[in-house]
């Protein structure tokens, strides 16, 4: 792998002290109103990445749900003006709203690709934040998810999704094939290649385990990166839905045993299997690990119909955690382990996404008369949730804040997605 050439400008103590934090939970929480000029290029090599720096970086702010980024067709200021606060007419700035300014400056030099942020604060006229980073001069998208992560980072003192990967699967003909990509859906490349594979799962280092038909029947596969695809049960039996633990050392997934599906927890390479369920002539599928590594959520008909159980990861201590509706399935556990995303499908036949919290089984409605909406998975931080929607025609993937707010398709082309999965 190419090496990244990283610095980042650190403030005085003082100023970093004054600089203000979102606090991007409660009830008083509200979007930052901020002020985004394209970027400024220091050569020609600076123009040339400006576009396609511009458009992952500019998707990377809105879809935070941090901010009001406000529409540049609105700026006033001079667009030549340059990146200190002594070059800086504010006034302009407030004219239009805003109460922080991101200026971006770029150049290009010797296979470098280098990227400028400054942050200022718009009242105060103070400059918040300098932090800069080089990339290879063809990787201007990764620029720009590293610079919305420092911006990200400095305003809520977390970690962006912005830096993370997502599996999904894409339709082609009558294949299935799982991908690899961004968390934007962007620089995709397939895992596999013709035939019938389902329900990808990202494991540690960019390993993707997933469900495969490519000797008739489904089985669990397992690839590493640049490595080949190897099957990580053989028992016979029809396996799917596998999930890697948080630290990547354990799997569970569903094995059907004649009239019953069963959850197995078993190592990453798929040794030492034990059954974690056992429901005569039920059906229990789609686990999914809590925080921790100590509970498991899943689907089970144990009650009649599909509905969100949780149970300790050996199995013990299940307890039923939805009681509305008939039909809820693929649980995802939030990485703040206070929320569990499920798909229900309503009185209208129509499917659409809730939360359900795990101590008090409070349910939360995230979408509604947009089409269908299934198969929820959190951001690694647990501010964001991606789905699979149909509300423009074809599935596609969308993303919005846990709260169900700010719901955008992601940037990626045509083809869509299904089933996704979202890790560091």
């Amino acid at each position: 792998m190419k090496a990244l050439l990283v610095s980042l400008v650190l403030l005085p103590l003082a100023a970093l002290a004054q600089a203000p934090v979102i606090q991007i939970s409660g009830a008083n929480f509200r979007p930052l109103p901020l002020a985004v000029p394209a970027p400024l290029s220091v050569d020609d090599g600076g123009k040339k990445a400006a576009a396609e720096f511009d458009e992952p970086f500019m998707f990377d702010l809105r879809a935070s749900g941090l901010f009001q980024v406000l529409d540049r067709a609105s700026f006033t200021a001079d667009a030549k003006e340059g990146m200190t606060a002594g070059s800086i007419n504010f006034s302009r700035w407030t004219d239009v709203g805003a109460e922080s300014l991101v200026k971006v400056q770029l150049g290009a030099e010797g296979g470098t690709l280098r990227g400028e942020l400054r942050l200022f604060n718009v009242g105060t006229g103070r400059e918040d934040l300098k932090v800069s980073h080089s990339v290879p001069t063809p990787e201007p998208r990764q620029l720009a998810h590293f610079l919305a992560d420092a911006l990200y980072k400095h305003l809520t003192r977390e970690s962006s999704p912005f830096l993370s990967r997502i599996t999904f699967v894409r339709k082609a003909g009558q294949n299935r094939d799982v991908y690899l990509a961004d968390w934007d859906g962007n620089n995709a490349r397939a895992v596999t290649s013709g035939g019938i594979n389902l329900l990808p799962a990202l494991g540690p280092g960019g390993t993707v385990a997933f469900t495969s038909y490519r000797r008739g029947r489904p089985d669990l596969y397992i690839q590493a990166p640049g490595g080949e695809a190897r099957q990580l049960e053989n028992s016979g039996q029809m396996a799917t839905g596998i999930a890697f633990s948080p630290d990547g050392k354990r799997i569970a997934y569903a094995l059907a045993q004649g009239e019953s599906t069963q959850l197995y927890v078993a190592s990453a390479d798929g040794s030492d299997p034990k059954r974690v369920t056992d429901t005569p002539y039920g059906i229990n599928s789609s686990p999914a690990w809590s925080p921790d590594g100590k509970r498991i959520a899943f689907v089970s008909n144990r009650g009649g119909s599909p509905q969100i159980y949780v149970m300790n990861a050996d199995g013990t201590g299940a307890r039923r955690l939805t009681f509305q509706g008939n039909y809820n399935q693929t649980p995802d556990w939030s990485p703040r382990g206070d929320l569990i995303a499920f798909t229900a499908r309503d009185e209208r036949n129509a499917f659409d996404l809730f939360t359900v919290n795990v101590d008090t089984g409070k349910i939360a409605r995230l979408t509604q008369d947009q089409g269908n909406n299934e198969e929820p998975v959190f951001s690694p931080n647990g501010r964001l949730i991606l789905f699979t929607s149909t509300r423009d025609g074809a599935p596609r993937l969308y993303v919005m804040t846990a709260e169900g707010n700010n719901q955008l398709a992601l940037p990626m082309d045509k083809a869509g997605g299904l089933t996704p999965d979202w890790a560091p």
